[in-house]
């Protein structure tokens, strides 16, 4: 039986084609925001990480048309540039959804119901981890800590905020993306679409109204903290036997009368 040079090709691992090129007026517009990247470093391969996000905020993810782009502008080769893209976990190799919805599950999310969140958005959504919903709103992953232990356990939407979410909220917050209703994180920035996070991400302003002010913002235990860390007084904890929640007290050297 003979096999037909197709064939033969498969069987042997020939190489796939090259990577087909942006037309011309796409080329053109990241042509011009790859050089304002540029512009910012004085060695210009230091401009990969943002250009990788310049790229996937074209298509929604880095495709081989985006990292041969990048290899161009930047003199690389198409190796150096995928060993890039491949590293970091934030530059999606294939299509994913307008929503990218990141449930930590390190230890203490984990321990604080993570795991179950996790669990039951895949089973609510019909994905796995990485995987998107069949409408192309959603795409769901178990992602690492991101510095929010105050508030766990945390869901992360395009890395936005969503803090002490149970099953029964993070179930309700995918329905309200998938439905297009509008949803506000708990801390920071309104929500966008992942094509225009990564866009921001590679070093462009955010030119929504108000979004630059609301950014930011640690919980009140990472700035405690921080004070602690800069030398100063942190608070003191007052709990009251007939209350429920301790009170925070400006610290003082004042001794009531029988204290000491």
């Amino acid at each position: 039986m003979t096999t037909s040079s197709s064939e033969q090709g498969v069987s042997l691992g020939m190489p796939e084609l090259p990577a087909p090129a942006y037309p011309d007026d796409v080329r053109a517009r990241l042509e011009a925001d790859a050089r304002e990247v540029i512009a910012r470093y004085p060695d210009s391969r230091s401009a990969l990480l943002p250009l990788l996000h310049l790229v996937q905020s074209e298509e929604g993810h880095v495709t081989r048309t985006g990292m041969r782009f990048c290899a161009d502008v930047l003199g690389l080769t198409t190796a150096e540039v995928t060993a890039v893209a491949t590293f970091y976990t934030m530059y999606r190799r294939r299509p994913s959804g307008d929503y990218q919805v990141g449930v930590c599950t390190n230890t203490l999310c984990a321990v604080m119901g993570g795991d179950a969140i996790f669990e039951e958005l895949q089973e609510h959504l019909g994905v796995g981890n990485g995987e998107t919903t069949e409408d192309g709103k959603v795409t769901l992953e178990h992602i690492e800590c991101n510095a929010a232990c105050d508030f766990a356990p945390v869901v992360m939407v395009n890395w936005e905020f969503f803090d002490n979410q149970t099953p029964s909220s993070a179930k309700h917050l995918v329905d309200d993306l998938r439905a297009g209703r509008t949803v506000e994180p708990t801390r920071g920035a309104p929500l966008c679409t992942f094509k225009e996070t990564a866009r921001i991400l590679a070093g462009f302003p955010d030119e929504r109204p108000g979004a630059v002010e609301a950014s930011g913002g640690a919980g009140p235990a990472s700035l405690v903290g921080l004070r602690l860390a800069r030398g100063e007084a942190a608070p003191v904890r007052v709990v009251h036997p007939r209350t429920e929640e301790p009170e925070d007290q400006a610290p003082s050297d004042h001794i009531e009368e029988g204290e000491g």
